[in-house]
């Protein structure tokens, strides 16, 4: 799918339509363009984007690419920078993400996305609407589209927060495996998440510290604000990664602890019925002479030395705080 977004500036109006709107746009030197590809056919999106907006082969193959590090590429008369957007169908920790192609000009921004992107989608609406196109320029509506791009990762991540609150008291009151299970999940998620800002904010601060081609120096502050959302973005998730192995740690400690409560029980036990059954095997042996078989008081005895035993044991576990 190729769409199209022409603002004409001898009508002030916005068109949206598709590709043949790139055809009017060469013909208005002084008109600006969005152009966005969506499942659209790799040969045709290539000589698109080769011949209809000159953009270099190899950045042409990186934007095609299912997967690859967010980035940044100076050329000519364009930048190219690369995202990691979030699938339309992330709501929690356990994301999925698709490619997110920019190539900003003076004139126009060209946007391609490996799946249906929510903040591409939102951006369009907005645009069209709002008629943004000629007061934002490419340079903005890219800008704009970042900051969608990085907002979606803050709600799942603060909203782990909670589900970690709740992790650490189910793990005292009610601890099962599979808590355990889930935190090992988060780290996991966390882990790719934190790679994956780690690249963004180095794009961003690229991006913020040098000039590059389509981008207005008066855009600096904007390219600011994405830039500490990515850090903070980062900042937390690094912080849950972290709480996260604490959890981790602390639920196989009180596991460990729990195991070693069992084991100290069955060892009171066993500690206790050790001599007990020392006596009774001795005392159950069939020989013909066992002088203490032909006492009368034999088995009293026999009982009360055991009886002795017991208490003695308990008395002494006691003294050693085993009980």
């Amino acid at each position: 799918m190729i769409r199209a977004l022409l603002y004409d500036p001898n009508t002030g109006e916005h068109i949206e339509g598709n590709d043949e709107l790139i055809n009017v746009w060469h013909e208005h030197p002084d008109s600006l363009i969005w152009v966005d590809f969506f499942d659209e056919d790799s040969a045709t999106e290539t000589e698109i984007l080769k011949h209809q907006f000159g953009l270099h082969p190899l950045a042409i193959q990186d934007a095609q690419r299912s997967r690859h590090p967010a980035k940044i590429e100076r050329f000519t008369d364009n930048t190219f920078i690369l995202l990691k957007g979030l699938t339309a169908e992330t709501t929690t920790i356990a994301f999925g993400t698709i490619q997110i192609a920019l190539f900003i000009g003076e004139r126009f921004l060209v946007t391609r996305h490996s799946g249906v992107s929510v903040s591409i989608d939102k951006l369009w609406t907005e645009t069209a609407t709002k008629q943004q196109l000629s007061v934002c320029a490419p340079d903005g509506l890219a800008i704009q589209l970042t900051r969608f791009v990085v907002d979606r990762y803050l709600p799942i991540l603060l909203d782990l927060e909670q589900r970690l609150d709740f992790l650490e008291k189910e793990m005292i009151a009610r601890p099962q495996d599979t808590l355990l299970f889930e935190l090992v999940e988060h780290k996991s998620n966390l882990k790719k998440l934190r790679r994956i800002m780690a690249y963004h904010t180095e794009v961003f601060s690229q991006l913020r510290d040098a000039e590059w081609p389509g981008f207005n120096r008066k855009r600096r502050h904007e390219v600011t604000d994405v830039y500490e959302n990515l850090e903070r973005a980062t900042s937390l998730a690094s912080l849950y990664h972290e709480l996260a192995s604490d959890l981790q740690d602390g639920y196989i400690s009180l596991a460990s602890h729990r195991l070693n409560n069992i084991v100290k029980v069955l060892t009171i036990i066993a500690v206790i019925f050790i001599p007990l059954g020392f006596l009774a095997g001795i005392y159950g042996m069939n020989f013909d002479y066992m002088p203490e078989l032909h006492y009368k008081y034999s088995f009293y005895v026999l009982l009360s030395f055991m009886v002795i035993i017991v208490v003695a044991l308990l008395y002494l576990f006691r003294r050693m705080k085993w009980l």
